[in-house]
């Protein structure tokens, strides 16, 4: 692996989606040992260093990845679809608004069923629309959502922030989303 980014995409999928491509174990609140980490990315033909994997974790523009306060342990802070991992968030409240960016594509989908995480564990919402704007140009031809937080959270939707500050919830009902 070349580029911080190269290892980025490889930190993403065994730490989010495919631990197991590696035979890497993940614990529910998805830490994995950074000595694991590096012995079976070494069988999968990927060289890691603790410092390197270090440098990923704070260059990594969207901070996607926290290292324990003794850097023995990582984890991705959210965007999960491995069984293995149901990080117990704290449910928090939301700001009025929140926003989630997609594309043009996907719109009917959505008008129908409204968010659904699919094969994550949950929907990512931004509190910003040039965060938004960002995560839809990477699908298309980007559209921001504008997502009635407030209404939600008081009719018992459950919201909760990962450590790098996607805002996360189960789904969002056609009905809190505004369609402009």
């Amino acid at each position: 692996m070349k580029s911080h980014a190269d290892i980025s995409k490889f930190l993403s999928y065994v730490l989010r989606h495919q631990p197991e491509s590696i035979g890497l174990q993940l614990d529910t609140e998805g830490w994995a040992s950074v000595d694991e980490l590096i012995t079976r990315a070494a069988k999968a033909g990927k060289h890691l260093t603790p410092g390197l994997i270090e440098a990923v974790v704070q260059d990594n523009d969207k901070k996607r990845f926290a290292l324990t306060a003794d850097k023995l342990h990582i984890r991705a802070v959210q965007g999960h679809s491995t069984k293995q991992v149901a990080i117990q968030w704290e449910e928090k409240t939301p700001p009025g608004t929140l926003y989630h960016g997609t594309a043009t594509r996907f719109l009917e989908s959505i008008r129908q069923q409204g968010l659904v995480a699919g094969s994550r564990h949950y929907v990512h919402l931004s509190g910003d629309e040039a965060t938004a704007v960002a995560v839809g140009v990477r699908h298309g031809k980007p559209v921001v959502l504008k997502i009635n937080a407030s209404d939600m959270h008081q009719q018992g939707y459950a919201f909760h922030q990962a450590d790098n500050g996607v805002w996360l919830t189960r789904a969002v009902p056609a009905e809190f989303i505004a369609f402009e």
